[in-house]
């Protein structure tokens, strides 16, 4: 048996279809994939979209319109590697858009999915060989940052004091 590649699947009670749109709008490499209703034999309206099929940066995924059942938490969220200042902001402006900001880096978008905007460069802070440089980064991540600032996070791990902001 070959393995193949894994589909994260998404529900939502009816936004599936406008959840597939907004995230393909703002992630440069996506697409949208087949669109499929209910239909006849469905336990929703046979004109109503069931799945939908996208893609993001290569990750496959299918937005479910399966009922109001279920709902997101922060248990499971999306995180989105960046390796500069400006694709922080990018991504944090527009996943925060309709949704609500949260601490260190986390972020809830207007359909209730969780992300996380991770500059790699933190990531390499937070882990560094020094102890006290790693403390310092880690510190400054926690304190009362939402989006993250990759500049305020090396003038902290180098031990500089903090500019106000």
């Amino acid at each position: 048996m070959a393995d193949k590649a894994l589909t994260t699947c998404l529900w939502f009670d009816t936004e599936g279809e406008a959840a597939a749109r907004f995230y393909c709008d703002i992630f440069k490499d996506s697409k949208l994939g087949r669109t499929v209703p209910y239909g006849e034999a469905g336990r929703r309206d046979a004109d109503m979209t069931m799945l939908v099929e996208f893609e993001l940066n290569g990750q496959k995924f299918i937005a479910l319109n399966g009922g109001p059942q279920f709902q997101h938490s922060e248990a499971i969220s999306f995180q989105v590697p960046c390796d500069e200042q400006d694709e922080v902001d990018y991504y944090w402006e527009k996943l925060t858009a309709g949704g609500e900001e949260g601490p260190c880096g986390w972020l809830r978008d207007r359909f209730g999915v969780s992300w996380q905007v991770v500059p790699t460069r933190v990531i390499e802070l937070m882990s560094d060989p020094d102890p006290e440089r790693s403390k310092r980064a880690s510190e400054a991540v926690y304190s009362t940052m939402g989006k993250i600032d990759i500049a305020r996070i090396e003038t902290a791990a180098a031990g500089e004091p903090a500019a106000a902001g």
